[in-house]
């Protein structure tokens, strides 16, 4: 206990690192509109400073991943918390490789908030330590999950890249059709984030205030080729909105004067859990759009319009350069981690190669996705804002394969939802 307890404070405060390492990049790049030698002293001061502050919250990280491995006697990537907490971990090392390559801290406005995001993210999952199921005791899966993570956490760094490109370069004050085009897909695109940070501020916002609503109903099992109907409780933690289809409700704690769901699931959103899933993507439409719509107050123009001029000093071709070598990094331990070892990994644990699971076949999605995406920048010469769009959709597909196929579609590599 002790063991978990050390590791589960490290990772606390490795999350608030990363958040003052945050701060303090965005400090440095704003030196950048200074004038004269303090500004170029500036950036360094804040930009080591930053640095370091990562580091910390890096060795941090491991020490919570250390331990974590020690108490429960495996490498803790086996749930939808610790994968995402490790992807979380190898996107900060792979910023760090980053940075030493081109010396700059430009990447960490945005890698960063990437970094913290998946962690808070995470943070929602239960945190409880789980057995491993026979099919996971394999040394493949260390070496598969760890460099699949491994190859995500470098297109993390390329979205991070190609995003502030694109802040870069879109005219906010050009009136042209393809501009307003841009401009519209990359308020949709920062909306998609705050969605994802809606998530976790619904989830931490209702679970500190320790709501509960729970149904019952009749699940369809199958143990060992034979089906049989169960009686099965599932568990709210955010105000049902919406109840699983063909479940009673046995109790809820009053929200707002509601006392019952508001709807049902639709009746082909089938499996224990759709109703909950629903549920939760709604709470987080509606948290997302309330960050959007304070911060689209506050700030009186759109977020891009609000964004893009802090970042008007830097080079947009080092940024184009960033994001490719991060997919180009990346891209071949992906290829190792996510199919090669993993269809190693599946013959041993299912005597097969393929089987078209969910999680498999996004998995060659993205796969074939970043083969495109190289294809084009090398053979077609796509640079620019092209590639750029194509390093944030790219990050899109894996964030879906992460965390939409776990959370939507059932397979043999689902996790528990929320």
């Amino acid at each position: 206990m002790m063991l978990f307890g050390i590791s589960n404070s490290a990772l606390v405060i490795a999350l608030f690192l990363y958040i003052i390492a945050f701060v303090a990049y965005v400090l440095s790049i704003t030196g950048r509109q200074w004038s004269g030698k303090d500004a170029a002293e500036h950036t360094r001061r804040y930009g080591r400073a930053a640095f370091g502050i990562t580091l910390a919250g890096l060795g941090l990280h491991l020490v919570y991943f250390i331990m974590r491995w020690i108490g429960i006697g495996h490498i803790p990537v086996s749930n939808l918390f610790e994968f995402i907490t490790f992807l979380s971990m190898m996107t900060v090392m792979a910023f760090v490789i980053i940075y030493l390559i081109y010396k700059g801290p430009l990447v960490g406005v945005f890698a960063l908030p990437v970094a913290f995001i998946l962690l808070a993210y995470a943070m929602v999952f239960p945190w409880e330590a789980q057995p491993l199921i026979p099919s996971l005791q394999s040394v493949w899966l260390y070496i598969h999950v760890t460099t699949a993570a491994a190859g995500e956490a470098f297109f993390a760094i390329a979205f991070a890249a190609g995003l502030m490109y694109l802040l870069r370069v879109i005219d906010y004050k050009a009136g042209t059709k393809r501009e307003r085009r841009q401009q519209r897909w990359m308020e949709f695109t920062l909306f998609a984030v705050l969605v994802v940070v809606g998530f976790a501020a619904a989830v931490f916002t209702f679970r500190g205030a320790g709501y509960e609503a729970s149904f019952v109903g009749e699940q369809v099992v199958n143990d060992n080729g034979v089906e049989q109907t169960v009686e099965t409780t599932v568990e709210y933690v955010l105000p049902p909105i919406t109840s699983p289809a063909g479940f009673e409700l046995v109790s809820m704690d009053p929200f707002l004067g509601q006392t019952k769901p508001l709807m049902e699931a639709p009746a082909w959103m089938k499996g224990v859990d759709a109703g909950r899933k629903l549920n939760t993507f709604i709470w987080s439409v509606i948290f997302g759009l309330g960050m959007y719509g304070l911060l689209r107050l506050a700030l009186r123009k759109p977020l891009g319009a609000a964004i893009s001029p802090i970042l008007r000093d830097i080079d947009p071709g080092d940024l184009d350069e960033i994001c490719y070598r991060a997919i180009a990094i990346g891209f071949p331990i992906f290829t190792l981690g996510a199919l090669i070892f993993a269809m190693i990994w599946a013959h041993m644990a299912w005597n097969r190669f393929w089987g078209w699971d969910p999680k498999e076949v996004w998995a060659l999605v993205t796969w074939l996705f970043y083969s495109a995406y190289l294809h084009l920048r090398l053979g077609r010469g796509w640079i620019g804002r092209r590639s750029a769009w194509l390093a944030v959709m790219g990050f899109v597909v894996v964030m879906f394969t992460l965390i939409g196929v776990n959370l939507i579609i059932a397979g043999l590599h689902s996790y528990a939802g929320v």
